[in-house]
Formats: structure tokens, C-alpha cells, sequence
């Protein structure tokens, strides 16, 4: 979209109701409706390299749906990010369900069409596997970049039944191919048991840095914010955000849950702080409707989600202004 253009935003609810029209994230027109778009609101419906309880190939289709009641104003950034940039739904990208290898390569190229217009990617998921060909595509744009991971779990064991790429493996093997900044790694709501304390001697050795749940709980959003600001710089950063490290009376929808996790709150509070970093794309995973209730982790996702639009429409926005 050109510095003169107007962007095109969610359909109007004074004129047609919430749960009215097609189910496109915020209400946002499509991709094809708008021609090309500053950030691109993609779903992935893929879940089948899930160690545990599947259905995550459906989060995408729920997300959409709990974000028909998100509004074009968002008063915690002071910010109404669908004036500010293009932002569009593109839609899923269909992955082959039967072969892991194929999806991920069918991943990363959509991801490279996509971030080729120019665009930044605010992804859906689909389980966390998605995470690795999407770090690629942004590191050919970008370079290695940083990663914040909000995640109940390390996500950086080595393989799963020998294979490779799996939802518990992706940071790994993202360490291996050289696409992550290894200066300004972060996990942040890890918690629970581990298979042994090698886990995180490997995790370390990786250049991976840990704020756990229970930091959170002790230090504040606030201060964990202004941490993870510190180690970041002004790196190129990617967020990804497994919706498990919510707690499972935040997010009981999902495929992995352990006790003892952060509040929504707790979460969008840390997104908040983030918000002069230089957030490149984002993705949000492993929301399992099926087990869901009221569609208490849908609403937590769809926020998340708009969160992390609202910071990269305000990127852009500032940009353009500069230039």
C-alpha cells in the first residue's frame, strides 16, 4: 500500500452484525479484495506433527470466528491499527496432512510469496512445527533474526520418534540452520516437567535464555517486558506464541496443557511492553478448538493475535512517516 492510500478496514457492525458475513480475522477484507497488504492475517490448518492430543488444524477457522468482536480501536496502544496499515485475511495455506516434509516445504514457499509483496506475516496455526519454515522465509528477507517463543514447553528437543520436524523441534532446528540470532533468544512461560535436566543444559547451549510462568508471577509484565526489550535490541524479531503458555483456566483448548501457566492478561501486558521492538512477522499456535469451552482460548488467541497486528501497523505507519 502507497503512504496515499486508505486502507480498507473491518466491515462496519452498525450495518451488519457481528456474527453476521464470512468469518475473516477482525472482519478484515481479503487478500484478494485489497490486492496486496502491509500485514497478511494467514491460517495454517495443519496438525500433524503433534506429540499428544490432536486438532490444532482447526485454530485458525476458530480464532477468525472469536475475532468478530475485536474493534478497530485499540485503547492499550492507543492505536487504531486497521487505519494505520493495510491489514487483510489471505486465507490458509493448504499443506498436505500425510507428509510432514512436503507441508513445511509448502510452508516456506507460501511464506516467501507472501513476505515478497512486502508484506509481514501474522500467522495462525496449526501446530508449532509451522514455526520452523516460517523462520526460514523471514530469515531470507531479513537475516537471522530474534526470537521471543511464549511456550509452556522448550520446543528445542532434538526428535520424536526419529523424526525431525515436529511440534516440539522447531527452534532446534532453527538453531542448526543458522536462521535465529543466537544473541537475543528468549522463552518466556515455561514450565512443568522436562525428560531430564539435560533438557535445558542443551536449551542453554543453544543461546536460549528462560523466563519462566513463575517469573512472570513474581516479577511482573512490566518488568519481564523491559528484560526481554534489553536482549532484543533493535534486532529484526520474530514472535511466536504457542497459546500454551497460558494457563489451561485461560486456554483449555489446546493440545499439550500443563498447570501453572500465565494469565491472558499477563500475556497481552508483555506483548504491550514489546511494542518498540522491531516486530517483523508473528504467529500464533496450537489452539485446539475441540477442547475448548466457551471459547475461552479462541478469544485469548484472536486478542493475542491483534496485539501483535496492531504493534507491526504502528511499525509501519512510523516508517512511512519517516521516510
Amino acid at each position: 500500500m502507497s503512504s496515499n492510500e486508505t486502507p480498507r478496514g473491518p466491515v462496519d457492525s452498525s450495518r451488519v452484525p457481528r456474527y453476521a458475513g464470512p468469518a475473516t480475522f477482525a472482519r478484515l477484507p481479503r487478500l484478494d479484495e485489497v490486492g496486496t497488504a502491509d500485514v497478511a492475517v494467514v491460517g495454517v490448518p495443519f496438525d500433524s506433527g503433534v506429540s499428544y492430543r490432536p486438532g490444532a488444524r482447526f485454530g485458525g477457522n476458530a480464532i477468525r470466528e472469536a475475532s468478530r468482536l475485536l474493534r478497530p480501536y485499540n485503547p492499550a496502544q492507543d492505536a487504531s491499527p486497521f487505519a494505520l496499515a493495510q491489514v487483510a485475511d489471505g486465507g490458509d495455506i493448504a499443506v498436505n496432512p500425510f507428509n510432514i516434509n512436503e507441508a513445511v516445504e509448502t510452508i516456506e514457499a507460501a511464506a516467501d510469496d507472501l513476505l515478497g509483496t512486502g508484506a509481514r506475516l501474522m500467522t495462525l496455526g496449526g501446530d508449532h512445527t509451522i514455526a520452523l519454515p516460517l523462520l526460514r522465509s523471514v530469515a531470507k528477507k531479513h537475516g537471522p533474526v530474534a526470537l521471543l517463543h511464549f511456550d509452556a514447553h522448550l520446543d528445542t528437543w532434538d526428535t520424536y520418534f526419529g523424526a525431525e520436524y515436529t511440534h516440539g523441534t522447531p527452534f532446534r532446528r532453527a538453531v542448526e540452520e543458522g536462521i535465529l540470532d543466537t544473541s537475543a533468544l528468549s522463552h518466556v512461560g515455561t514450565r512443568g516437567p522436562l525428560y531430564g535436566k539435560q533438557d535445558l543444559t542443551d536449551d542453554e547451549k543453544m543461546g536460549f535464555g528462560i523466563v519462566t510462568s513463575a517469573d512472570v508471577y513474581r516479577r511482573g509484565a512490566d518488568e519481564v517486558a523491559d528484560q526481554l526489550r534489553q536482549r532484543i535490541g533493535d534486532r529484526p524479531l520474530y514472535i511466536s506464541i504457542d497459546i500454551d503458555c497460558l494457563d489451561p483456566a485461560h486456554a483449555p483448548g489446546t493440545g499439550t496443557p500443563e498447570a501453572g501457566g500465565m494469565t491472558s492478561r499477563e500475556l497481552l501486558e508483555i506483548l504491550r511492553g514489546l511494542a518498540s521492538c522491531n516486530l517483523v512477522s508473528a504467529d500464533v499456535v496450537e489452539v485446539a478448538p475441540a477442547y475448548d469451552h466457551a471459547e475461552i482460548t479462541s478469544v485469548a488467541a484472536s486478542h493475542t493475535a491483534y496485539e501483535l497486528t496492531t504493534i507491526m501497523s504502528r511499525q509501519i505507519a512510523a516508517a512511512r512517516k519517516d521516510a
